[in-house]
């Protein structure tokens, strides 16, 4: 994680928390003279609508405002991490363990940047995944992206 991202979690995550919602991840996205803030929550129990979203966003906004640690102009969205949800940490990847992901990584492993399979679980700090009876142990640090599979049955 870098350290931008790690400080808007530290500054975002107290203020998703403080209103009863799971903080899922976010994403920093600069774009030049303009950038991208999306913060993902989640309500196991209830699920996430526009209204929570709302809610989120106007508490986030008034700090960002304050505290100011994007110095560009930047755009905040505040959503529920949906059907193909992101995955962020090493946690997330245990919890999810029988799960299609496809993952994209920062560099190649074994002559590959994406893969698509079945999450086993994790071992230390690596993701294991199984993609057509290949077994592959996935440094979680080397992890670009990575999301869940839909299944819609």
């Amino acid at each position: 994680m870098s350290a931008k991202l790690k400080q808007l979690e530290e500054l975002l995550r107290p203020i998703v928390e403080g209103l009863g919602y799971e903080f899922w991840g976010i994403e920093f996205r600069s774009q030049g003279h303009h950038s991208l803030l999306r913060i993902f929550i989640d309500d196991a129990e209830n699920g996430i609508g526009i209204e929570d979203c709302e809610k989120v966003s106007r508490q986030a906004s008034g700090v960002m405002d304050v505290e100011d640690p994007i110095q560009t102009e930047y755009t905040l969205e505040v959503s529920s991490p949906g059907m193909d949800r992101p995955l962020f940490r090493l946690e997330q990847y245990e919890a999810f363990a029988g799960h299609q992901v496809q993952i994209k990584l920062r560099m190649a492993f074994e002559g590959r940047r994406k893969f698509q399979g079945l999450i086993k679980g994790i071992e230390g700090d690596d993701v294991v995944v199984v993609v057509d009876d290949h077994e592959y142990l996935l440094p979680f640090d080397s992890i670009e992206k990575a999301n869940i599979v839909p299944v819609f049955e």
